[in-house]
């Protein structure tokens, strides 16, 4: 693994960011052995690691030259926009913009004319956007949030120019599959989502770790992790559980 991944890595773990516990479900209402939330990254440091390793590895990677604008979705994203572009500027001295979404248009102040779907105004006539998120599951945010900017675009009268996503984490699972009633069918393995969105959209998905690796090199270097409410090293019984999961539900 690469410094950015073992970084993350263990990030993840020490801010309990990634934890494994019983009876956990995802949005879609798939059950899942462990959950990933990002929101916990609530401390000054936490978010300014969180952001340095983005901006190592946009650095490392050179994507730093292909885009003017970090564009994330709201909620969380904005925090994390934030922290990658002072990253950006603090140790590297590449100073790009930022923006997030609104929830709802703003149609007062500056935007009493013009309902403003973005908050801080980076967005230019010409931008390359980057969009950065924390994790990858279905990318039905990533893809709400292209439709944001084709509409935030069309009413500006610009144009803007997406340069692809970059994602902390990879859950290197497939998207759900569901019965008639609309009710996820629990063991039933869907589609590729990653795959699906760069067929929609022709973009580069980049990640900078996915769970089966970010799980392998805690376990082998024994880093304390949060599993049913308590820090302790990865058991193999947790490991066995989520690479049995992804034998079901995995890419």
């Amino acid at each position: 693994m690469n410094i950015c991944k073992k970084e993350l890595a263990i990030l993840l773990a020490e801010s309990k960011a990634l934890y494994f516990a019983d009876g956990l479900f995802l949005k879609d209402g798939r059950p899942t052995p462990y959950f990933v939330n990002f929101g916990l990254f609530h401390k000054g440091r936490l978010i300014c690691d969180l952001g340095r390793i983005m901006a190592s590895y946009l650095v490392d990677t050179k994507t730093v030259e292909d885009f003017d604008v970090i564009v994330a979705p709201s909620y969380k994203g904005s925090a994390l926009a934030a922290a990658v572009a002072i990253a950006l500027w603090k140790i590297y001295q590449v100073d790009k913009g930022f923006d997030y979404d609104r929830k709802e248009a703003k149609t007062h102040g500056e935007a009493s004319h013009a309902g403003a779907l973005f908050v801080t105004g980076a967005l230019h006539d010409g931008a390359r956007v980057l969009i950065i998120d924390d994790v990858a599951t279905t990318m039905n945010t990533k893809l709400d949030l292209l439709g944001k900017l084709t509409a935030e675009a069309v009413k500006n009268g610009h144009s803007y120019y997406p340069a692809g996503v970059c994602l902390y984490l990879d859950r290197e699972q497939t998207t759900a599959v569901y019965d008639s009633a609309g009710v996820a069918m629990i063991g039933e393995k869907g589609q590729n989502a990653i795959k699906n969105f760069k067929l929609k959209t022709s973009l580069e998905v980049q990640v900078i770790c996915g769970i089966r690796e970010i799980v392998e090199f805690l376990h082998n270097e024994k880093v304390p992790v949060l599993q049913k409410g308590t820090m302790a090293p990865l058991s193999s019984a947790t490991v066995e559980d989520l690479f049995s999961y992804l034998q079901t539900y995995g890419v």
